[in-house]
């Protein structure tokens, strides 16, 4: 099937941010790949949309079935203009809290699953000469918060890949986008979460969580419109109101190298005369 809209691969697409994305590249005029564990949730907009929406069973963490599942994305629509890793979620529990299966668990889903469709989309982006590869990091890939140890680790991974990957692929015409959103409602708490097992010393710490200001999802979507149309996307992106408490975060780490910038180049050692 050719098409003269965009063509995207986009996972996580049951709910939440995949669904509402989903739902508003088919509204005008793409056609899209759109993965889940379930595609039957999928039913009613394959009814609607016909033959331009592809619904795709996939777990990320099952790295041969990501390969299979972008390839016949390709080979379905004959490229692959748009590539947004959404499938993830949140595992809630303090650091001593996490066990192992946890903490792997998490990182499969997050940032093993992200890279395996990243490496899947690159040999046909880099053959088309074009390509945009979008991660779905969230506001958590640049700051962190006290019981969500588990999930900052992955998305902080997952920063730090998608800006090395940006520099290796940039003069083959490929663009890197990370999206960092801030908290909306979509759900993500309720359905998209799990937790450890709790430890009574970090109970009070639990009781002084805060609350926040929930974004509308429906926002997003002009929002990554204009990402992923732009002649020269961002290498990051918020979306929501994270950039002033982010900034605040980041000045102070400044602030710290430099009052110990002392010690920092006493650790260097003694240049040697030239």
């Amino acid at each position: 099937m050719q098409t003269n809209g965009k063509v995207w691969f986009l996972t996580g697409a049951s709910r939440g941010f995949g669904r509402l994305w989903t739902e508003a590249a088919l509204r005008r005029g793409d056609v899209v790949a759109a993965s889940a564990r379930d595609p039957h949730s999928l039913d009613d907009l394959a009814a609607a949309h016909g033959d331009a929406l592809l619904p795709l069973r996939l777990d990320v963490t099952d790295r041969n079935a990501v390969f299979e599942a972008v390839r016949r994305t390709a080979d379905t629509f004959g490229r692959l203009d748009v590539v947004v890793n959404n499938a993830g979620y949140g595992h809630f529990g303090a650091v001593e809290e996490l066990t192992e299966n946890e903490i792997r668990a998490q990182l499969e889903t997050n940032f093993l699953g992200a890279l395996w469709v990243l490496q899947a989309a690159l040999p046909i982006m880099r053959e088309q000469r074009g390509g945009h590869l979008v991660n779905v990091t969230s506001e958590g890939g640049v700051r962190a918060y006290p019981g969500i140890g588990a999930y900052h680790a992955s998305k902080w991974a997952l920063e730090g890949l998608s800006e090395s990957l940006a520099k290796e692929v940039r003069d083959l015409g490929i663009r890197v986008t990370n999206v960092e959103p801030g908290p909306y409602g979509t759900g993500w708490l309720e359905v998209g979460s799990r937790r450890s097992a709790p430890i009574a010393a970090y109970d009070p710490l639990r009781a002084g969580a805060g609350t926040f200001e929930l974004g509308d999802p429906a926002a997003t979507v002009p929002a990554l419109f204009a990402v992923v149309d732009a002649d020269e996307p961002p290498l990051r992106v918020f979306f929501g109101r994270s950039f002033e408490p982010v900034r605040e975060e980041h000045m102070a780490r400044i602030a710290e190298w430099e009052r110990w910038q002392d010690v920092a180049l006493a650790a260097f050692g003694p240049v040697a005369a030239r």
